[in-house]
C-alpha cells in the first residue's frame, strides 16, 4: 500500500493505481506521474502543496504506457527529489519511499498541502507570482496574481473593508443611520466618545484620514454604488437547468442589478427569489400550510454571508454578488473563497468562525440598521442553513470553493403528490377577493407578476365567471372585480 497521505487519496496498492493511470492515459488531479527529476517537477511540487497535496510516482514513462522507464535509477532519483524540494518556497517534505514494481524500482513520494498561513508555496527562483502553482484537472495550473494575493491574506488579516474613500464625504452616509448607530455605540463604548465625536468616528473606523471607509458606506452609506458601481447584487432567473438554456426567446426570463446600502441589496435579493419561485401547499387541520421551494431564511442568511464575507480587495471591486435561480436550483455566489482556517468541511461546526471584513461586519451587526442587525457573526450561519432546508425536508445546502469564487447552491424542493403551486390565477384570484377591485397595475404591484401573466390569469378568471371587469373593453381605466 502507499503511505499515509497515498493511504487517504488511493486507499489502493500502487499496482491497481498504476492500471487505472494506464487505462485512462493520463494523471490525475491527486496523481502525478514523471519519468524523472526534471525541473518540470517543480510546478507539481508547488501545485500540491498549495491545492489539497497528492502523490507523485516517478520512474513510469507515459510515452511508453507508463511502464518502468529505461535505465532509471530509484536512488538517484531520491536525492534528486530531495534537491529540486529545497528549490521551493517554504521548502516541500514529501515522504518519499522506493517502492518495487514490475521487476523494477519507482519512487513514490506523498506530498502534503502545507497550512494555509504558509502559502503560497511557489519555486524560488520564478518567484511568488511567477512560480505559484494550483493542481487542476490532471494538471499544474499558474496562479493569477489575484489568486496569490488572496493567500497572502492568510498570513496577515486583509483590511480592505477599512479602506478611505477619498472622493466621498461624511455626507454621503445615511444620517439617520449614522446617528442610530453612535447612540449605540455610545451607549455600550462610552470612552470611545471621551474626545469627542469626531475622534470617535475614526476609532470605530467609520471615518479614516477624514474619509468614509469602504465598510461604513456598505453598511450606512445613502449609494455607495456611486464610487463602486459593480459592488451590488445581480439576480437572473433562467428558463432551464443552465445558463445557455433558451426558453421563449429568451436567455433570461428575468434579470435584475440591486444597489444601495447592504440592508437594502439582502432585502431586494430576497424579495426577487420570493416573486419568482413557486409556493406550493396542503391544507394542514386548522388552515393551509405554505412550502416555498426555497426556506426564505436559508436564501437570506445566504445572501447576507455573501455580502459580509466576500472580497473587497481593490481587484475584486469590479465584481459582483449573483444570484441564479434555474428550475431546479438557486445559487449564490461570491467572490474570493473561503477565509482563514475555514475550509468546506469545517463550514458549519460549532468554534468554526473567521471573518474576512471584520469592520463591515461589526457594522452589520448593529441593531441600529434599518430593520435591526443584519448578521451575528458567530459562525452559525450554515447551521441556519442547513436547519432550515432540514426543517423543510430539503437536501443539505451544496458548497463550492476556489481562491476566486465561492458558490453554495440549494436544490429546489420536491413536490409532494398532495400539494398543489400557488398560481398566477391563484394570486390574482386571491387579490380580487380581498378588495373592491384593481387595476393591472396595481395586481402587479400586489402579486410581482408580470404584465402578461396578470393578463393571462385575469383572462381565465373571466372565463371561469370569477371575476369581470368595470369598464368597457379597452378602457384606459379598466379595473376588476370579484364577481
Amino acid at each position: 500500500m502507499l503511505g499515509k497521505m497515498g493511504d487517504e487519496i488511493l486507499g489502493r496498492p500502487l499496482e491497481d493505481v498504476v492500471k487505472e493511470i494506464r487505462d485512462i492515459a493520463t494523471d490525475t488531479q491527486r496523481i502525478e506521474v514523471k519519468s524523472s527529476v526534471g525541473k518540470d517537477i517543480l510546478p507539481t511540487l508547488s501545485a500540491f502543496s498549495n491545492s489539497g497535496g497528492g502523490i507523485l510516482i516517478i520512474g513510469l514513462s507515459e510515452r511508453e504506457g507508463f511502464t518502468v522507464a529505461k535505465g532509471f535509477d530509484a536512488s538517484a532519483a531520491q536525492n534528486a527529489l530531495v534537491s529540486r524540494c529545497n528549490q521551493m518556497t517554504p521548502r516541500v517534505h514529501p515522504e518519499i519511499r522506493i517502492e518495487p514494481f514490475e521487476g523494477s524500482s519507482v519512487i513514490v513520494a506523498s506530498v502534503p498541502e502545507i497550512s494555509a498561513h504558509e502559502k503560497p508555496c511557489y519555486v524560488t527562483e520564478r518567484g511568488r507570482y511567477g512560480g505559484s502553482f494550483r493542481r487542476s484537472g490532471e494538471g499544474d495550473q499558474k496562479l493569477l496574481q489575484y489568486e496569490v494575493d488572496r493567500l497572502l491574506e492568510e498570513q496577515r488579516p486583509p483590511r480592505w473593508d477599512e479602506d478611505p474613500v477619498e472622493e466621498a464625504e461624511l455626507a454621503d452616509l445615511d444620517s439617520h443611520v449614522l446617528n442610530a448607530f453612535l447612540e449605540s455605540q455610545r451607549a455600550i463604548r462610552p470612552r470611545t466618545f471621551a474626545d469627542g465625536q469626531e475622534t470617535a468616528l475614526t476609532r470605530l473606523k467609520v471615518l479614516k484620514d477624514g474619509k468614509p471607509t469602504l465598510a461604513a458606506l456598505l453598511a450606512m452609506g445613502e449609494y455607495p454604488q456611486e464610487f463602486f458601481p459593480r459592488l451590488t447584487a445581480t439576480f437572473a432567473l433562467f428558463p432551464g437547468t443552465s445558463k445557455g438554456d433558451i426558453g421563449t426567446g429568451s436567455r433570461m426570463l428575468d434579470s435584475k442589478s440591486f444597489a444601495g446600502p447592504t440592508h437594502e441589496i439582502v432585502e431586494n435579493v430576497v424579495s426577487a427569489v420570493r416573486v419568482n419561485m413557486r409556493e406550493g401547499g396542503f391544507i394542514g387541520e386548522v388552515y393551509r400550510e405554505e412550502l416555498p421551494d426555497y426556506p426564505l431564511v436559508a436564501v437570506r442568511e445566504a445572501i447576507v454571508n455573501a455580502l459580509m464575507h466576500r472580497d473587497y480587495s481593490p481587484q475584486a471591486r469590479g465584481t459582483q454578488v449573483q444570484v441564479n435561480m434555474f428550475v431546479d436550483r438557486l445559487e449564490i455566489m461570491s467572490p474570493g473563497g473561503l477565509y482563514g482556517g475555514v475550509t468546506l468541511e469545517s463550514l458549519g461546526t460549532a468554534g468554526q468562525s473567521s471573518t474576512r471584513n471584520e469592520r463591515l461586519a461589526t457594522f452589520l451587526e448593529s441593531p441600529a440598521l434599518p430593520g435591526g442587525a443584519l448578521a451575528e457573526n458567530r459562525g452559525t450561519g450554515i447551521q441556519v442553513i442547513q436547519t432550515a432546508l432540514e426543517r423543510a425536508l430539503m437536501p443539505p445546502a451544496e458548497m463550492y470553493n476556489d481562491l476566486t469564487q465561492f458558490t453554495i447552491i440549494f436544490r429546489k424542493r420536491r413536490v409532494a403528490p398532495t400539494e398543489r403551486y400557488a398560481t398566477a390565477y391563484d394570486k390574482v384570484k386571491a387579490q380580487l377577493e380581498s378588495q373592491e377591485s384593481a387595476s393591472t397595475t396595481e395586481l402587479m404591484e400586489k402579486t410581482k407578476l408580470s404584465r402578461t401573466s396578470i393578463q393571462r390569469a385575469i383572462n381565465r378568471l373571466i372565463e371561469d365567471g370569477i371575476a369581470e371587469p368595470t369598464e368597457p373593453p379597452r378602457s384606459p381605466r379598466q379595473r376588476y372585480r370579484a364577481r
